[in-house]
């Protein structure tokens, strides 16, 4: 992937894109998220993403959140369509006794949260998203081999060509660097459910519609 060619939304002050690195310092009260439980809507996080129109592909990245330091800074994959529909996945730093492995997806703005906890020893996680049309499956792993699945999900705003990319953030009064490398996009590994057509076939099943 030739990184210069992504495109920010809402560049943060210090960032540096190299050939293949990119490397984030987030900025305090910075965060996504839209209303559910806690009521307020925080749309300032920064995202670095490639517009992409494959109805069936998988995007991994290497994310190396080592200096994050305060309650829920955090760093991963996402995929930013609009304010109000976009979805997100990193490791959340919680404390010294653990941090949350979560991903958030939000349709017409509205946002849940799937979490569980993780030891605070991992400082590096691989994110894969992949894609079957509007349908979308998030994995991590901790040595880029190994995936394992957090989550499936639908989006609704995910027609035609989407966006796909970074982000990092500190929600608090905090600020760390973030270093994402290992970019891939590739063919979708995410195979069909049994009884399902292959690509292929579904892809031409939806132009003929």
């Amino acid at each position: 992937m030739n990184l210069k060619t992504l495109q920010w939304t809402r560049e943060p002050e210090k960032a540096v894109i190299g050939d293949d690195f990119v490397e984030i310092v987030t900025e305090p009260g910075t965060d996504l998220w839209q209303r559910t439980y806690y009521h307020f809507r925080n749309d300032n996080a920064p995202v670095l993403q490639f517009e992409t129109d494959r109805e069936f592909f998988s995007f991994t990245v290497r994310v190396d959140f080592t200096q994050s330091h305060h309650r829920f800074d955090q760093a991963g994959i996402c995929m930013y369509i609009d304010s109000e529909d976009w979805l997100k996945a990193s490791v959340e730093y919680e404390s010294q006794q653990f941090q949350n492995l979560g991903s958030v997806v939000t349709n017409g703005g509205w946002s849940d949260w799937a979490t569980t906890p993780i030891s605070p020893d991992v400082r590096v996680m691989w994110f894969r998203l992949s894609r079957r049309g509007d349908d979308f499956q998030i994995e991590y792993s901790e040595n880029g081999t190994d995936f394992f699945a957090m989550r499936i999900c639908h989006m609704q705003a995910a027609a035609g060509s989407v966006p796909v990319g970074i982000y990092a953030c500190s929600p608090e009064d905090s600020s760390f660097q973030a270093v994402f490398t290992d970019f891939d996009l590739g063919d979708c590994v995410w195979q069909a459910h049994d009884g399902q057509a292959p690509d292929e076939e579904e892809g031409a099943l939806k132009d003929l519609g």
